[in-house]
């Protein structure tokens, strides 16, 4: 066979390149001692270097969130779609937390209210989109003007409008957090006290 330059060249049969007729015997020679095929990618790969190329390139990973060994191949689509230990944001509040508790926070989470202005109705999270489209108060809903849009929706008399949506559902998560934390900080004083005087 003839290279592009041509010059006559012979197919080495350990690593399959072309090689130029003259260097043949030396290259079978030094192909054979030297380098080894990888049985996975079909790359030649250095004897010396053979099982570190495996361990690079084709071992099996553990993830580091579930502690499960996983395939390198299909490592980035376990971490970040399949892994039922990544993290995920409620779609409700944008809590953070891990995969395999999403649907039971969402169960409870979606099942909060949150009062629509237009209706003045408290609404689920879950069927917030569902109520949009069909409230009696908004105005996509209406043919006829603002009259019927109760004052809340309107704004404060300064013409601003009302902020709803997650304005209102941050304040009040992070109210009933503290909350809770000024609760649990009492409730641990006044165990504490009565804990010393017995």
């Amino acid at each position: 066979m003839a290279s592009e330059t041509g010059e006559i060249t012979i197919v080495c049969n350990h690593c399959d390149r072309d090689i130029p007729a003259p260097n043949i015997d030396l290259h079978r020679v030094h192909c054979a001692r030297n380098l080894e095929k990888c049985m996975i990618c079909g790359d030649m790969v250095p004897k010396k270097h053979a099982e570190e190329h495996f361990l690079n390139t084709h071992a099996p990973v553990p993830c580091s969130m579930c502690k499960e060994t996983i395939d390198r191949e299909v490592f980035n689509s376990h971490t970040e779609e399949i892994c039922p230990k990544r993290m995920v944001t409620c779609e409700f509040c944008d809590f953070p937390l891990p995969a395999v508790d999403l649907a039971e926070h969402q169960e409870v989470c979606g099942n909060r209210t949150e009062l629509c202005y237009q209706c003045n109705s408290y609404v689920r999270l879950r069927e917030t989109y569902a109520h949009q489209t069909k409230c009696p108060g908004s105005v996509l809903n209406n043919v006829e003007s603002s009259r019927r849009i109760p004052r809340a929706a309107e704004g404060d008399g300064n013409g601003r409008r009302r902020r709803g949506g997650n304005g209102v559902s941050n304040k009040r998560l992070f109210f009933t957090i503290a909350i809770t934390g000024i609760a649990v900080l009492i409730g641990s004083l006044f165990f504490q006290r009565k804990s010393e005087g017995s």
